[in-house]
């Protein structure tokens, strides 16, 4: 932790020296561009959302919201939100655990693997899971013989958010473990402190604000994911449609107040999501990086 306030201050006076180095003109102008690119691409789409979710009046937009398909929607994507969060949180923390304090055979391999999900498109990633459970595929027989029912259900669904968010967590927290180092724990250790003791009152509380950034990328990831689940979803009303696959179907059917009043549902959370990631930041650097005068 002491490494990471001095790493910050010695960045200090590099910064002030270039922000010196270049004229204020040539600041504003950087500045101005990038605003103004964020307008264009963000703002801009982010605002037409909720003025076309209200154009017809906020009768029509309550009605499309609370609509029995839109319900369902909502339901299922928080569901699925709610199983794979958590799951990929555990995963995170014990990848990132065994990446970063232990040495072993294949963890470079484990890396990879960890990565994966970030090369491949998530259509191939619900193409994978047809392969293994449809009626045809590796496990398919197996699972209709047992009445198990994966693909066109909630289980698919559920694996297939599992897969294009698992990076997520693990992702934020070994560059963050690497940092810190060992020397924590294995002073824990020779204090007498049991393994799960040592995880619980000095490693957690050490990476919490990075788990929670991490937490908070995947549920976003998983709320939104569109094409893995609609793949393996059967885009089923009331049943298999998530949010997206429901703005999806509404927009195809030309009901656009509709579609854009689940899309604004959909951009509150991600606001809001941006408003809880900004406070996480200024927390954590808050936390490291003491005021001036401090020692």
């Amino acid at each position: 932790m002491a490494g990471q306030v001095s790493l910050q201050y010695s960045k200090t006076p590099l910064q002030n020296s270039i922000n010196d180095a270049e004229p204020r003109w040539v600041r504003w102008i950087l500045i101005s561009a990038a605003l103004g690119f964020l307008c264009l691409f963000l703002v801009l789409p982010l605002a037409a959302i909720f003025i076309k979710a209200f154009e017809k009046g906020s009768d029509v937009f309550l009605a499309a919201i609370s609509s029995p398909d839109a319900l369902s929607a909502i339901k299922l994507t928080f569901l699925i939100a709610l199983i794979t969060v958590p799951l990929n949180a555990i995963f995170g923390v014990a990848a990132a655990w065994a990446v970063t304090k232990f040495n072993f055979k294949g963890k470079s391999l484990l890396i990879t693997i960890i990565d994966l999900p970030f090369a491949i498109s998530p259509v191939i990633a619900g193409l994978v899971f047809v392969l293994l459970f449809s009626a045809h595929g590796l496990f398919g027989q197996w699972l209709m013989n047992h009445n198990i029912k994966i693909l066109f259900a909630v289980p698919g669904i559920t694996l297939a958010t599992l897969l294009v968010t698992l990076p997520f967590v693990a992702r934020e927290l070994i560059p963050l473990m690497q940092t810190q180092g060992t020397a924590d724990e294995e002073a824990s250790l020779t204090l007498g402190a049991s393994g799960w003791k040592t995880f619980w009152l000095v490693t957690l509380p050490n990476i919490k604000w990075g788990l929670l950034y991490g937490v908070i990328l995947c549920t976003a990831r998983a709320i939104g994911e569109f094409g893995a689940v609609s793949v393996v979803s059967g885009h089923i009303r009331g049943m298999t449609n998530t949010m997206p696959l429901h703005i999806e179907i509404l927009y195809n059917e030309y009901q656009f107040s509709a579609a854009f009043a689940v899309a604004s549902l959909m951009s509150l959370f991600a606001i809001l999501t941006l408003v809880v990631k900004n406070v996480i930041e200024w927390k954590a650097n808050k936390l490291f990086i003491p005021e001036k005068g401090e020692s």
